[in-house]
This record gives structure tokens, sequence and C-alpha cells, in this order.
């Protein structure tokens, strides 16, 4: 008999973020609720030799390959509903916790069969008195994804909120929902898969809720980083291809029809906005990959990106 939850760390070169990650988890988490499972995609820096021999009674899953957030954490979907557990909490590995969140999100879902899903409070990492992430809603007049970072006082602090959407940085997820709605869509690689699956639970019954009492701490983006800071800035060229492409294909499939003209005014300014500011410090690269990004938004046909 499995134990309730798979815990699902995505690592890619970052086996000190994921060794302290697990650290966490396993100083302030019930170890009775919970396997942890870790999937590596393809990591070049010794990774998973390091985390085996840290922590041997770790499930690792080795994907060969780079397969991007969606893909990379599907591996694990798979082997989590296969060998039987009910729940699947994926995390982001530049988290940390201080408190048992696995029990505390485990409790609400078991308490609540209308909800897919349920979310923490995100705290930033470097300043544990902000919220980097919170309940998560759909703009359809701008066709932005916003995410609620206001601090809950005490009368909302030990209430739950119905999100539209849940972060892919902490999500425990009732498996027999992801059966009917499917896993992240592979297509996606990284951002917007996790908003996608939200709305594709909520498409198939289910709701997504937020736990404002439940917290946990994300540094946030490191994967996303370059090593040395460069001409082209901090942050990996390749990222603003990704959410650009990523955000435009879940416009045209969720954005209301009527409110295309909007949204193409709102994104269509911003986007020009960010080319230029690209163009005019020189970072090229930057510039190139979010054409390409704005051109497979638009041109990619929807039977390409969901095959049903």
């Amino acid at each position: 008999m499995p134990k309730a939850v798979a815990l699902i760390l995505l690592n890619w070169n970052t086996p000190i973020h994921t060794a302290n990650c697990i650290a966490s988890v396993k100083q302030f988490c019930d170890a009775n609720l919970f396997d942890i499972i870790v999937a590596d995609n393809g990591s070049t820096d010794n990774s998973l030799s390091l985390l085996k021999n840290q922590f041997p009674d770790v499930i690792y899953i080795e994907n060969g390959e780079n397969l991007g957030f969606a893909e990379g954490n599907n591996r694990a979907l798979n082997y989590s509903i296969a060998e039987g557990y009910k729940y699947s909490l994926v995390m982001n590995t530049d988290t940390l916790v201080d408190e048992d969140i696995v029990s505390k999100l485990l409790n609400h879902l078991n308490a609540h069969p209308e909800a897919a899903a349920v979310q923490p409070a995100i705290y930033w990492m470097h300043n544990k008195s902000r919220i980097w992430n919170g309940r998560g809603r759909f703009n359809k007049l701008s066709g932005s994804i916003v995410f609620d970072t206001h601090i809950p006082d005490a009368t909302h602090i030990n209430n739950y909120e119905i999100a539209e959407c849940a972060t892919g940085c902490c999500m425990l997820i009732r498996n027999a929902a992801l059966v009917q709605s499917g896993l992240f869509n592979k297509r996606f690689f990284l951002y917007y898969e996790d908003v996608d699956l939200s709305f594709r639970l909520r498409r198939a019954g289910f709701e997504i809720h937020y736990l404002p009492s439940c917290k946990m701490y994300h540094e946030a983006g490191v994967s996303a980083k370059v090593s040395a800071p460069k001409k082209e800035g901090n942050l990996s060229p390749v990222i603003h291809y990704y959410v650009s492409r990523n955000h435009i294909w879940f416009l045209r499939r969720y954005a209301p029809s009527l409110l295309y003209p909007f949204n193409l005014l709102y994104n269509g300014s911003y986007y020009t906005a960010l080319l230029f500011y690209f163009l005019i410090r020189g970072r090229n690269k930057k510039a190139v990959f979010l054409l390409k990004g704005l051109k497979e938004g638009l041109c990619t046909p929807l039977n390409v990106i969901w095959p049903e």
C-alpha cells in the first residue's frame, strides 16, 4: 500500500537547491504521508550521484535529457499514478519549508473532494514577510495571469479561496482528477503549463483552491538564470521565447473571443515595447527569441498544441 502523496521534485543541474529542499521537507513534514520522487532532466553536473549519495531512500527517475518542466514532471506523475498514490505534490527545487505543508495540503484535499488541486501561500526566500505567489486569477480584459500578493489578515488566514489557477512551484494535485484532465501539456515545455493544466482541471468539473494558512518559501528563477552577468542580462534569452509563445497559446484557447481586441492592444503594446527595449540595449538574442516566440504563438495550429 503506497503512501498518500508522491512529492515530486524536478532537478536540472541544481543539486544544492534540490538537497536543501529535500532536507527541509524531511525535517518539517510527516514522513509517513509521502515518498519523495526526484526526476532528473539529464543533468550534466553530477547531480544524480550527489543526491543519491546524500539521500539513498529517495526514488529517482532518470529522464536522460532536458524534457522541460512539463514533460519532466509528467514522467514522475505517470509513476505516481501507476504506483497508486492518491495525490502528487509538484514542488520546485528552489523552495524551502518550515512547517508541515504536506499534512496541511493533504487534509484540505481530503476535506474538499470538489477540489482537484490546492496551492499554499508562497513567500519570497529573501524576504519572508512578502508573498511571491498567492491566489491565481485570469484578467480576461488584459489577458494576464495575476497572482495575489497581499498578506491575509486574521479573519482570512484560516479560510481557503477558490482560484482560477495554481502555480507549478507548489501544487498538490488529486491523481484521479489528473487522469480525467490529462497531465501537463509537454508542448509548453516550461511556463504556462501549470495555468493550462489548472484550466483543464476546471473544465473537467473541479475547483482549484488557495490555502493562505499554509506557507513555503521560493527563491524564484534559479534554472532560468545564466551563470554570469553578460550583455544579454542575467536571464536566459530563451525564456522570452517560451513565455511569449505559451502566453499567446493560452490566450488563443482560453480568452473570450469578444475580448481579443483588448488582449491584442494590451499585449501587442507590451511585446512591442519589450522588443524595442532589447534592441536599444543591444540584447539581440533576446529580441530574436522574442520574435520567434511571438511567431510560433500566433501561427501554430491549436490542434497541434492540443491534439485532442
